[in-house]
């Protein structure tokens, strides 16, 4: 196994939820590494998920910064074609996505735009400046509802919703350049993260953060959807140590616990003390729901010797208290006009 070494990192979609986490953990783990984060900015994207860095950055000498942040479009070419060909990037590491469910059904345009077309043009100029790994971030949404059983990286891709059609499709893309042009490219699929700074339109913030002001938390359906919870950290532990010792080509799932919605706002209102049964609203569950997802992530266990070290009932102690002290935040995102329209949709169930 041949340990890699970078030393221009470019991270599209690096002011999100997922994004931001990792430019955090690799800004404090390689410090002779530069960091680029190119991201638009839309309604979740949000830089005061980095201000810590920034801060720091402002502090030292131009000539000794290692963070640029570089917002931009992933679709437009021309802007990243220059921003390649001045920065010579070891590494591209893609988070650049539309990611939301409900989104997805309520209007798709932005999903195929961004999830499709923009890997697309991510991966030609990978291939055209050479660049020596290229990390797409998937998701285990691409395997659609598993009844029974694991989805394993051959598993066959059965998508349910445009968002995660979106993303397979994304997938595909990026292996036949690895067939075709031999990218030496890298895909993992995520199961559902959780964590610091994650956008409160998602099933844990949103729980936390209405709970916190005294509101319903809308459940769809019977809240019986089983998902696998996977800590964020170690989601970039795992990315990290993929980026840096994968064989290039590889696939790997990294997946997290199993836990049904209903036992997560469950567990929520008893950090909280609350009565569940007095603080949800039942809403109707979204057209063609996956009830689980099962993804397996034996395969990077064994061959990078990577595990998750978060255990999500204890984690959400610490999750609950971070969102306690930074409501300013939240309470920042949740006044936005974004966050409101979609919200209102969201917590009825209008999907149409």
């Amino acid at each position: 196994m041949i340990k890699r070494k970078f030393k221009n990192l470019l991270i599209t979609g690096g002011a999100g939820f997922i994004g931001s986490n990792f430019v955090r953990y690799m800004y404090r783990k390689y410090p002779a590494c530069r960091i680029f984060n190119y991201d638009l900015l839309t309604y979740a994207g949000n830089l005061d998920n980095l201000a810590g860095i920034t801060k720091k950055e402002k502090a030292r000498p131009k000539s000794q910064r290692r963070y640029f942040f570089v917002k931009g479009d992933i679709g437009d070419e021309n802007f990243l074609d220059r921003l390649f060909a001045r920065n010579k990037f070891d590494v591209v590491v893609n988070f650049a996505a539309e990611s939301h469910v409900d989104r997805s059904i309520i209007s798709s345009q932005d999903f195929i735009k961004v999830n499709v077309m923009g890997v697309h043009i991510l991966i030609d100029l990978a291939k055209k400046y050479k660049i020596s790994r290229f990390v797409q971030i998937s998701t285990d949404e691409i395997y659609g509802d598993v009844g029974k059983g694991v989805s394993h990286e051959y598993s066959q891709l059965r998508p349910s919703n445009p968002y995660a059609a979106s993303k397979a499709a994304a997938d595909f893309l990026v292996q036949s350049y690895i067939r075709t042009h031999k990218l030496p490219a890298i895909i993992l699929r995520g199961s559902n993260n959780y964590g610091l700074f994650q956008y409160p339109e998602k099933l844990i913030p949103l729980t936390i953060t209405n709970l916190l002001e005294n509101k319903l938390v809308p459940l769809h359906g019977s809240g019986r959807h089983v998902r696998r919870w996977l800590h964020v950290m170690d989601f970039c532990s795992a990315i990290d140590l993929a980026m840096h010792k994968a064989s290039d080509f590889s696939i790997y799932n990294v997946a997290g616990e199993a836990r049904s919605n209903r036992e997560i706002v469950m567990r929520i209102c008893e950090i909280l003390g609350k009565d569940f049964r007095t603080h949800i609203k039942r809403v109707s569950d979204r057209p063609g729901a996956d009830l689980r997802y099962a993804p397996t992530a034996s395969k990077i266990e064994k061959q990078l010797k990577w595990k998750a070290q978060r255990n999500i009932d204890s984690a959400l102690k610490d999750i609950v208290r971070w969102y306690k002290i930074k409501q300013k935040w939240w309470k920042k995102i949740k006044k936005k006009k974004e966050f409101l329209d979609h919200y209102k949709k969201q917590s009825r169930a209008l999907y149409y």
